[in-house]
């Protein structure tokens, strides 16, 4: 029996957008970074860093650890340092995303200890529509710290990183005050949760080699039916869909951070037929290779 892979630790400055890679304060559109990664974010932590995901609209379903939530926006899901989550947006599902550096919010705690009950603060998901008298005007003051905080990385005036810090600074203290409003998780098949994990474990080793489903559910000991049921239970997606998006999300990246061809990534990629590769791009993101490239750098030319 093989052993099971470390849980993956994901620095977003590095993989998604290197400008930042070495930054206190990384944010971004929801949209943005479900366009990159896809809809479906396997198990994954973050090592030194806090991370919230704020949901505007549309609904997520939310693993921390083993507590599952399925939550419409607004809403909003805290995951400090080491702790591994994976969630699932609907396609039209928007919002913020906001990774900082833990030692902000140490200093934060080591200031304002009486912002969270225990030793330390704890994952968190908050469903924000339905808070009421202080809890409700903290909510509506997050959304527009958040607001205030795209706006202000957009713009890229004097004075900008003192005021991304501490707008991020008064995002963490009013997540923090939220937290107490923490939903209590749903029950969820430990079984289901055990295959659909795995999976995406498979699907990390195995994308580039283009496994069948068949060959996925061998390998785990299940049926294709019942792969794929667990995957619409767990993520309301069909378990070919998560393959598909691991696919794209590697070819987003080499799209953007090489300068390989077109046909070059092709071959990375373990397709055979350049043309095939195109129309599979085109398929998932309404684009050509060639198009999406020139949309996230108008200066480059995709050969």
């Amino acid at each position: 029996m093989k052993a099971r892979q470390p849980i993956p630790n994901i620095n977003i400055g590095q993989v998604y957008d290197q400008r930042y890679s070495d930054s206190e304060v990384h944010y971004d559109r929801l949209g943005n970074l479900a366009g990159f990664f896809g809809r479906n974010m396997p198990v994954h932590r973050h090592d030194r860093f806090f991370q919230v995901h704020y949901v505007k609209s549309g609904s997520v379903r939310v693993y921390l650890d083993d507590q599952h939530y399925h939550e419409a926006g607004p809403m909003f899901f805290l995951t400090p340092p080491t702790v591994p989550h994976a969630f699932v947006t609907e396609a039209d599902a928007d919002g913020h995303v906001l990774t900082v550096r833990q030692q902000l919010v140490w200093q934060l705690l080591q200031a304002e200890p009486s912002l969270i009950a225990g030793p330390r603060p704890q994952p968190a998901c908050v469903a924000l529509g339905r808070l009421q008298g202080l809890a409700g005007e903290e909510a509506r003051r997050l959304a527009q710290l958040l607001e205030l905080l795209g706006a202000e990385i957009g713009h890229g005036q004097a004075g900008q990183g003192t005021a991304v810090q501490d707008l991020a600074r008064l995002v963490m203290i009013s997540l923090l005050r939220l937290c107490a409003n923490s939903l209590e998780a749903s029950p969820a098949r430990h079984e289901d949760l055990q295959v659909f994990h795995r999976f995406n474990e498979l699907i990390e080793r195995h994308y580039l080699e283009h496994w069948t489903l068949p060959a996925y559910a061998g390998a785990l000991g299940v049926t294709e039916a019942r792969l794929n049921d667990v995957c619409r239970r767990i993520a309301d997606l069909p378990s070919k869909r998560l393959v598909f998006e691991r696919l794209m999300q590697e070819a987003r990246r080499l799209l953007l951070y090489t300068g390989s061809s077109a046909n070059e990534i092709c071959y990375q990629l373990g397709f055979k037929d350049p043309a095939y590769f195109s129309r599979f791009f085109l398929r998932h993101a309404r684009m050509t290779p060639g198009e999406y490239r020139q949309r996230q750098h108008p200066t480059t030319t995709l050969a």
